[in-house]
């Protein structure tokens, strides 16, 4: 017998005449659906039919269950339908998590265009100071620098990303420019403390060898925003993605010292929860996102210039 749900068997033996018309409409021998039906019966603790060799009648019990069953079976077929339709066409409420600079200065906007193109989807952009656990806070998507995670989520690279050291002309005029990863140790380093990462231990690479200096400063601070605004106002070094820095570089507010020296990996990656099958709307803003800062890239996967 084919495999059907309790309420479809008994809404479609209740709508035939005898237990042999229901057989033939299921394909299966009359013995197997009075098999069925008796099973169903047993398990439920009341009769449903009146039966004999030539017709099927209702019991009150049996009136109430296809009565209430059939409404339960309509509004299964509303739901699946509606799922399958969501396959399809992006629409339905996106949570998504991201920091605090990222998201006012580029993921807002991008958001506001991503709208504009699916009027039937939802945004609620909650930004944090601390990453989010997307299962714990119901979120869709997160916004994350770095490598991806863990193995309880799944990543798509949106853009290249790094993190560069970079200081104010005035500071280097007059603490001089350091050529090497050590002479670190005798400028002042602005530290972003972030995580329960060691704020003051920067892991740097030339692509070709690595090195961590433990570096000293007076100024520390929680919010990256805050680091750069010191930077500018020459009080120091600061290591810093270059989303962030890129605008200050290209004006010359901001130099970048020991190239091709650079910070720990920090490309940009969506990451969500592992499904099924993603949703259209998590699926169109995983593919507008990407196409969005894929524009900003050259070819060759150069980093974003922002």
């Amino acid at each position: 017998m084919k495999d059907r749900s309790d309420l479809a068997f008994f809404a479609l033996l209740a709508r035939q005449p005898s237990l042999a018309a229901a057989a033939q409409a299921l394909d299966v021998t009359p013995p197997a659906v009075s098999r069925r039906l008796a099973a169903l019966e047993k398990r439920l603790g009341v009769r449903l039919l009146n039966r004999t060799t030539r017709r099927l009648s209702l019991t009150p019990e049996g009136e109430r269950y296809l009565e209430d069953g059939e409404a339960i079976l309509r509004d299964i077929e509303r739901l699946e339908r509606s799922l399958a339709e969501s396959r399809d066409v992006p629409r339905g409420l996106l949570r998504i998590n991201a920091g605090f600079g990222f998201g006012r200065r580029h993921l807002g906007p991008a958001i506001a265009d991503f709208v504009r193109r699916y009027p039937e989807v939802e945004i609620v952009l909650h930004l944090s100071d601390r990453t989010l656990d997307l299962t714990e806070h119901a979120l869709d998507v997160g916004i994350r620098f770095g490598p991806p995670p863990d193995a309880r989520v799944l990543a798509r690279k949106i853009a290249s990303n790094r993190r560069l050291l970079c200081a104010a002309p005035a500071y280097l005029a007059a603490h001089g420019t350091p050529a090497e990863p050590r002479d670190l140790l005798g400028h002042q380093c602005i530290v972003i403390r972030e995580n329960h990462r060691a704020f003051n231990h920067w892991e740097l690479t030339d692509g070709r060898q690595q090195t961590t200096v433990k570096v000293p400063g007076r100024l520390g601070v929680n919010h990256g925003e805050i680091a750069v605004d010191w930077a500018l106002a020459g009080l120091g070094i600061v290591l810093r993605s270059e989303w962030d820095v890129a605008g200050y570089l290209r004006s010359g507010e901001l130099v970048r010292v020991l190239a091709p020296w650079t910070g720990a990996a920090a490309d940009i990656h969506a990451v969500y929860p592992p499904r099924l099958q993603l949703s259209a709307k998590l699926r169109s803003f995983l593919d507008f996102l990407a196409g969005r800062f894929a524009d900003y890239r050259p070819p060759g996967e150069a980093p974003a210039p922002w």
